[in-house]
């Protein structure tokens, strides 16, 4: 091995080992979160997103959803903008008490990263851009489904859950991992002909009118939070103790939260964008 690609392994070594330990929702949740939020679009927000979206992308913002996960290791600064850690068991969270890194750094958590990248995204219809909005949308699409998933607003001490060992039936893992991934393989698999399309598509269908008044009844990304870190409480940590076994009884009781909270993601960036690039 050549002295240069070992000190490129040496760099990545320490980039990942400050990384927080699991991504979120996984590919599939972010991708169907993003492709039910490109059917919510108005007719501007879908002309700006055709226009901000690479090439690669080939028009499908679903595409490049898990953009802002594949880049932590060349922008170690944005993975604490994946989340916010709050208190243990308060089941709250709080902007002032809550939103900062490990540092202490105010301002750099997942509802700061929302803020700052809806902020950017204003730019759009501006002769000046100071920013790299193709970036900015696909952080802001990203940190909109992560700041749904309730794990990315759990406790402090067991790192949202990434501490918590746990079984998804025979398979070891831990209890961020199975509100990231698990629930919606399982629920793929079982129900959707393991076609993450024909997830997608089912859940946005089933939104009703009633529900879309309600979701878009929240003031602020400060809401959201609180949303998710009540979701933790009452369905992610309950009954999921150090090395438990989850099976059936878990993830029946747990798969409507789960799908609702991609419909919440999904309608709210769809419905955010159309704001933003009205």
């Amino acid at each position: 091995m050549g002295l240069t690609n070992f000190v490129y392994i040496i760099i990545f070594v320490f980039l990942m080992a400050g990384a927080p330990l699991s991504y979120s929702w996984g590919v599939d949740g972010h991708y169907m979160i993003c492709r039910i939020a490109q059917r919510f679009l108005n007719s501007p927000a879908s002309s700006a997103v055709l226009d901000l979206l690479p090439s690669s992308a080939n028009g499908d913002l679903a595409s490049v959803c898990s953009w802002a996960d594949n880049v932590r290791a060349a922008y170690p600064w944005s993975s604490p903008l994946h989340y916010v850690d709050t208190p243990d068991n308060l089941c709250t969270y709080n902007y002032t008490r809550d939103c900062h890194d490990s540092s202490g750094n105010a301002g750099n958590c997942v509802v700061g990263a929302l803020n700052n990248y809806s902020a950017q995204l204003l730019q759009y219809q501006s002769s000046i851009r100071t920013y790299n909005l193709t970036q900015a949308l696909m952080f802001f699409a990203h940190f909109m489904g992560d700041i749904h998933q309730p794990l990315h607003v759990g406790f402090t001490t067991d790192e949202g859950g990434n501490s918590i060992t746990e079984y998804w039936y025979n398979t070891k893992t831990n209890l961020h991992s199975v509100w990231d991934t698990e629930i919606i393989r399982t629920a793929m698999s079982n129900y959707y002909g393991n076609d993450r399309d024909t997830m997608a598509d089912s859940i946005r269908t089933n939104i009703t009118r009633d529900q879309i008044q309600l979701w878009d009844s929240y003031s602020s990304y400060y809401d959201l939070a609180t949303e998710s870190i009540q979701d933790a409480c009452s369905y992610a940590y309950k009954d999921a103790s150090q090395n438990a076994r989850l099976n059936d009884t878990y993830f029946l009781s747990r798969k409507s939260i789960v799908e609702t909270r991609i419909a919440q993601a999904g309608f709210r960036l769809g419905f955010l964008l159309s704001q933003i690039f009205l």
